[in-house]
């Protein structure tokens, strides 16, 4: 059936129609999740909120709306995820634009902010306001939750991408940080000067050869520089660890997204570059799988000081 004939038959007529109808075309498809990314899209086209869709489901789609929401069935039919589709991405309370050039932020990245959250009222005793470094920036995700939670941090964010960057300061103005945040491209420490309480990254980390394998909404539309971390998933890691400490205050932290599988080595790189790992089988490393996501790790063997409370509020 064409998309003229699912616009002719009546099935979009109605905010309700709309919904059920694109649910079920979806879910034809085979998309996960189909009534989720329904409500996304009917609301998108209709230019409102998805809270909207609820308080009107007798509202009338004119014809310009319907044609608008076919097409963007099919790119989601066609599996490009919905966050690419209409442009931006929740994440840690804040709505980041993306673009072709950056990572589409994850629930499981926020794990890591909730680490970092958590470990920073124990930095900011010792060592008084946060200056952070974000490295491989993309969108800016994390350290614009974390900014935006750790009101008198500075933050320096990085990236190989210039287009990476210009997003993430688009984002950074939005949500009014870009005062206390610069921006500097770099390949990870390469191009980075001064000394950080916190360094955070989630680097590529995928094997190569496990990339085509991916979901299609990643493998065919994350930019592969953000996903390949070379044949062990470690590239990155290796690169960033071993300028660390160079970059890191004398008690200061690093923090980083890891693979599912790739905690207890990743920890072994950092002791073989001097830091010293948290334990990892902390619960708050863990992401809503149960997978140990995060491996932070200290320039000295700190005190591990936890405050739950902060991240819980970031969130």
């Amino acid at each position: 059936m064409s998309d003229e004939r699912h616009i002719d038959d009546g099935a979009y007529r109605t905010v309700r129609e709309a919904l059920r109808a694109a649910t079920a075309h979806l879910e034809a498809a085979g998309v996960p999740d189909a009534a989720v990314d329904a409500r996304y899209l009917v609301a998108h086209a209709l230019g409102v909120e998805r809270a909207a869709l609820l308080r009107a489901p007798e509202h009338m789609l004119d014809d310009d709306v319907r044609r608008g929401l076919v097409g963007l069935l099919a790119r989601r039919a066609a599996r490009e995820p919905v966050s690419r589709i209409i442009g931006e991405r929740a994440f840690h309370g804040l709505t980041l634009a993306l673009n072709a050039d950056t990572l589409d932020p994850r629930p499981d990245t926020e794990t890591l902010v909730n680490v970092a959250l958590a470990l920073a009222a124990d930095i900011h005793v010792h060592s008084g306001p946060l200056k952070i470094l974000d490295l491989g920036t993309g969108t800016g995700a994390i350290v614009l939750a974390l900014l935006a939670a750790l009101p008198d941090a500075e933050a320096t964010a990085t990236d190989i991408s210039t287009s990476a960057l210009d997003m993430a300061r688009r984002n950074a103005e939005r949500h009014g940080l870009a005062g206390r945040i610069r921006f500097v491209q770099s390949r990870w420490l390469d191009d980075v000067d001064g000394r950080y309480q916190l360094i955070v990254s989630n680097p590529p980390y995928i094997p190569s050869a496990e990339i085509a394998g991916l979901a299609a909404e990643v493998a065919q539309w994350d930019p592969r520089r953000a996903l390949d971390g070379g044949p062990d998933g470690l590239d990155a890691y290796r690169a960033i660890l071993a300028e660390a400490r160079r970059a890191l205050e004398p008690d200061g932290l690093a923090v980083f997204e890891v693979g599912h599988d790739q905690a207890a080595r990743v920890a072994a790189l950092a002791i073989n570059h001097g830091l010293v790992p948290a334990p990892l089988d902390w619960p708050l490393l863990r992401d809503l799988g149960g997978n140990t996501r995060c491996v932070a790790a200290a320039t000295s063997g700190r005190n591990w000081k936890i405050n739950l409370g902060i991240a819980a509020q970031g969130g």
